[in-house]
């Protein structure tokens, strides 16, 4: 009788295409990469380029590699409501200034991370002021989703900065000397610890398992992914540049994303070109889900409600001079609801990495 071989698990459990928006699994919601090219900037932070031909309000066609989104002079999105979640804005280049119906304001960029509870309600606007007249303004970021469970989604609103000078980086080389970075901006890996998320955040808690990691290997590099701690927990990776990785013998394509298991240490191989790669891992919520536009609740009389709220009380109103504020200071800084205002220990240059 032939000896019969054990099956080997199967790592990618699931794969899919990057679109505009990528798939997520509970406990996120939305996770947005914006990528623009944008030309030089006008004295009122606008592109100094033409806006013929873009549906003004709504441009997201990507014309000439760049987009206004939903601003009218300066690129970004004015203000609208949220309640129920948490925004997690990760920035790799380019600046945003945040201004919100708290009074709350920040301006952040280059590495630096903006992670808000929304919670009861808030209202905020994200602008992309265009900050160098001479040169172009390349921006890059991640917006991520990440649901609040239901004794939460009423939490009071906050917001929290974690600086890129306080966003750990683990630096490592592989046994072919090949190197390997991975930014933590949440979840601890190894040592690493980054800033703790806010207080009501799902990702607070131990048990959550909540993890963000941007990973970045030269070509042939590997890095090894720890198994997680408890069974119940996801893992997404989406390889947004690199022709492909290899885990195992299972290969997963540049521009695709995999449910991956998260039971297992697994080694990530690069292919032929610089690989990185987004992880969301988190254990799911659980709850049902309710949602219209920027509202995640429960149920549709809790949607509802946030409708009614909203128009009647503006989530605290609307304290600036226009919808998408510009700040006129040039170095980073978040403005809280309490009044303090706090900076990176070291400013970064205000455009490009």
């Amino acid at each position: 009788m032939s000896e019969q071989s054990t099956p080997t698990k199967k790592i990618l459990r699931e794969t899919f295409p990057l679109g505009s928006q990528w798939p997520t699994i509970d406990p996120f919601l939305f996770l947005a990469h914006h990528r623009d090219t944008y030309p030089a900037g006008r004295d009122d932070f606008g592109p100094d380029a033409p806006l013929d031909g873009r549906d003004l309000g709504a441009d997201f066609a990507d014309k000439d590699g760049w987009n206004m989104y939903h601003g009218l002079v300066v690129p970004g999105f004015p203000q609208h409501p949220h309640r129920g979640f948490e925004t997690i804005t990760y920035v790799r280049r380019g600046v945003i200034d945040h201004a919100d119906s708290l009074g709350a304001a920040a301006r952040y960029g280059n590495g630096d991370t903006q992670w808000m509870t929304a919670g009861s309600g808030i209202v905020h606007s994200e602008m992309f002021p265009l900050t160098d007249r001479e040169a172009p303004n390349p921006a890059e970021l991640f917006q991520i989703w990440l649901n609040l469970p239901a004794a939460d989604k009423m939490a009071d609103p906050a917001f929290k900065m974690f600086w890129a000078d306080q966003t750990p980086v683990i630096e490592t080389v592989d046994e072919r000397g090949r190197h390997v970075s991975i930014t933590i901006i949440a979840g601890a890996l190894d040592d690493a610890r980054p800033v703790s998320p806010p207080s009501d955040s799902w990702a607070s808690k131990p048990e959550s398992e909540v993890a963000i990691w941007h990973a970045r290997l030269e070509p042939g590099a590997t890095w090894t992914m720890p198994a997680t701690r408890l069974g119940a927990t996801d893992r997404v990776l989406y390889l947004f540049e690199g022709d492909h990785v290899l885990m195992g013998d299972e290969r997963l394509e540049g521009g695709h994303g995999a449910l991956v298991e998260s039971d297992q240490a697994i080694a990530v191989a690069a292919g032929d070109s610089t690989a990185e790669i987004l992880v969301l891992q988190g254990r799911p919520i659980a709850e049902p889900i309710a949602r219209y536009g920027p509202f995640v609740m429960n149920d549709q009389a809790e949607v509802q409600k946030a409708f009614d709220d909203y128009q009647t009380t503006g989530f605290g109103g609307w304290p600036w001079p226009n919808s998408g504020p510009v700040h006129d200071d040039a170095d980073p800084f978040a403005r809280h609801p309490n009044g303090e205002t706090t900076r990176p220990a070291t400013n970064s240059a205000p455009n490009g990495v």
